[in-house]
């Protein structure tokens, strides 16, 4: 009997020892819980988020498309938001000066853009909770108006006012940036502009032989691309 007792003695000692690991893995399978739960949590207000988001950029898209698009004007949406691509007498050849005939065409682009909701997304009480989500996230909803230029692969003569196509793009896309900021009236900081050059084109004339498939593609190429994107940025990023 003796024995027995030392035995049970022994069997509730170890059981005791053993007991804070059974509350130790319940503690660790909680936290787990908890943080897997976060995460959906998490996920499905960025995908609520992107869903807002997208659905403003979708109406604007449609009216754009509905308005300006043309055989010289295409709208699409894209992954960077919304891209209209202008292509034609732009500009003067070999100049950055956008040709005076384009002008009604970016204002009523610009007229679009500001009305937009996307735009007007910080005025309009109907989008205060998501402002709200947007900003417990530590994040803010970045708005932005990008132009980009773009040239055929044909080299500058040396007399040309720029040095290479690279230039040339760039001062194109700096003065459609200009006068879409005018035409829209909306502050500055929400454009920016790049120059692309040569190097992105949409059509490889290097492996075309036809001279008229060549000049195709090089009008193709010729042209200025606007993105209005919408997007979440991180507000150690920019200083609000």
């Amino acid at each position: 009997m003796a024995q027995i007792h030392r035995s049970i003695t022994v069997d509730e000692r170890r059981a005791k020892a053993t007991a804070w690991a059974l509350t130790f893995a319940d503690m660790v399978t909680l936290l787990l819980t908890f943080f897997v739960l976060l995460l959906v949590i998490l996920n499905d207000a960025e995908e609520h988020i992107d869903r807002i988001v997208n659905q403003l950029l979708d109406e604007t898209y449609e009216e754009l498309k509905d308005n300006v698009a043309s055989s010289q004007v295409s709208v699409d949406r894209v992954t960077k938001g919304i891209k209209i691509t202008m292509r034609g007498k732009l500009f003067k050849s070999m100049s950055a000066d956008v040709d005076p005939r384009v002008h009604p065409l970016l204002v009523q682009i610009g007229a679009i853009i500001r009305t937009s909701k996307i735009i007007g997304v910080y005025d309009n009480p109907d989008y205060e909770y998501l402002l709200d989500v947007i900003d417990k996230r530590n994040t803010y909803l970045n708005v932005e108006v990008r132009c980009e230029g773009h040239t055929d692969d044909l080299e500058l003569p040396n007399a040309a006012a720029y040095p290479s196509n690279w230039e040339l793009s760039s001062a194109r896309s700096l003065n459609f940036v200009r006068l879409l900021s005018t035409y829209a009236e909306m502050p500055q900081r929400l454009f920016s502009a790049m120059g692309y050059g040569k190097f992105r084109p949409i059509i490889d004339v290097a492996q075309l032989k036809s001279k008229e498939k060549i000049n195709e593609a090089r009008a193709q190429n010729r042209r200025v691309e606007i993105y209005l994107d919408a997007f979440l940025k991180n507000k150690m990023e920019f200083n609000i």
